[in-house]
């Protein structure tokens, strides 16, 4: 997905029998119930998402049990999508009818229920069970709404391609690698020797050393009455970010930015923190590196970054179609399936638990048991509170980094920058 903060992507665990009791109880009814539009009226929904969440398989199946539904998506930057999500809201029309929202804009979303299909009220109340308690929360407003299904959670790892860390005489197998970098400071040095032995840089850019770090934070940039405190988690993140870019190991290409995907096919760096919502970009990215790819533990353990819910704004001429379409996609079978192809954890704890998750190794990725590394991050996930702002805030904050890349910017002159445009963002 494209993030960004998400961003993980986003516990508890439960056994396979929750699984079978989900899937008994919801899966099925909902996958064979084409008949509550048996009218045969042929209906067109729109489907607006960022990133890949595994569409194109959902759509057709989708589409195959229900004849008379046309799934169209669309799909737009992150950035770009929110905007234009929120521009519709305002304006009363015009919205898709399921859009996806991420972690970063949901706080906003929620504060704006009115504007969206209380979900409560079609019945959706039923899959509460099912998730991780914080995920079903944060789809929730502060006056009981559910305006949002959650999707995934963007538990944290560190990918790395293995023959480039063979070129550069470091170690290749994930444990050895994960001892490594106990540490961002061990990560960083790490990244100083390989640029040492290669002349090449290490590690994408910046903004996605600062991302992941404040992603382990208690705290991000707002608490939950919505003071911005960029003197906890943010500075420690953007002071990561520095010593990273001061250590010459950054190769300076913001994710989902041009020359980001040149950077994969280019071998221009050979890390990059890992929520698992990134693993679909890098096989689409770099299709014939498979193999070559693996996932080591990220530097200072846990944290979420990114994660989604699947919203139905009120405005759309098909909502009750839209609301069984979105609690169709959610469904442990559909979760699965976005799994096994894009690497998208599901929010539904049961499924840590599965054989289909649990056993499951990633064949893009050397066969890293992707269901046991990404499971085990999201059962001792803590989310941070991430504020009305967030999604603006954030961005603020890697167009300063962002400047000091491109060298417009000194780094020590670079955090009351970022505290000066969060600050504008925060008043604004």
């Amino acid at each position: 997905m494209e993030r960004f903060g998400r961003r993980a992507l986003h516990a508890a665990v439960a056994g396979v029998a929750a699984t079978l009791l989900i899937a008994g109880c919801s899966g099925q009814a909902l996958e064979g119930d084409s008949s509550d539009t048996a009218s045969g009226e042929q209906i067109t929904l729109k489907w607006n998402i960022f990133g890949d969440m595994g569409q194109e398989q959902l759509k057709a199946k989708y589409e195959k049990l229900n004849p008379n539904i046309k799934i169209v998506f669309n799909k737009s930057e992150y950035q770009a999508h929110h905007e234009d999500l929120q521009k519709k809201l305002v304006a009363g029309s015009g919205a898709a009818d399921v859009v996806a929202v991420d972690e970063g804009f949901m706080v906003q979303m929620r504060a704006q229920a009115d504007k969206f299909v209380n979900l409560l009220d079609k019945g959706s109340g039923k899959l509460e069970g099912n998730y991780l308690a914080w995920k079903w929360k944060g789809g929730q407003s502060a006056d009981g709404k559910l305006i949002g299904l959650g999707t995934d959670v963007g538990g944290l790892a560190m990918c790395y391609r293995t023959d480039l860390f063979k070129a550069a005489g470091l170690p290749t197998e994930r444990d050895q690698v994960s001892a490594l970098w106990p540490t961002w400071d061990a990560f960083i040095q790490t990244g100083q020797k390989y640029v040492q032995a290669t002349g090449k840089k290490f590690v994408d850019s910046g903004t996605n050393m600062f991302n992941p770090v404040l992603a382990q934070q208690p705290v991000g940039f707002y608490d939950e009455s919505e003071k911005l405190l960029m003197d906890g988690g943010p500075k420690i993140a953007f002071e990561t970010s520095m010593k990273a870019l001061d250590a010459g190991i950054s190769a300076n290409l913001n994710s989902f930015q041009p020359g980001w995907d040149q950077g994969f096919t280019g071998d221009k760096f050979a890390a990059l923190p890992c929520p698992a919502w990134m693993l679909g970009h890098i096989q689409q990215t770099a299709p014939k590196q498979k193999g070559k790819w693996d996932i080591a533990a990220i530097p200072g353990g846990g944290g979420n970054w990114g994660g989604s819910w699947f919203t139905v704004p009120a405005q759309g001429k098909h909502v009750d179609e839209a609301v069984k379409f979105t609690e169709w996609m959610v469904q442990p079978e559909q979760q699965i399936e976005v799994f096994k192809t894009v690497g998208n954890l599901p929010s539904q704890p049961a499924l840590y638990k599965d054989p289909a998750v649990l056993d499951f190794k990633h064949p893009f990725m050397s066969n890293a048991p992707t269901g046991q590394i990404f499971a085990k991050t999201a059962e001792s996930l803590q989310p941070q509170y991430l504020g009305k702002k967030n999604g603006k805030t954030r961005e603020a904050v890697e167009a300063v980094i962002t400047r000091v890349q491109q060298g417009k910017l000194k780094s020590d002159a670079a955090w009351a920058e970022a505290v000066k445009e969060a600050e504008k963002v925060a008043n604004s």
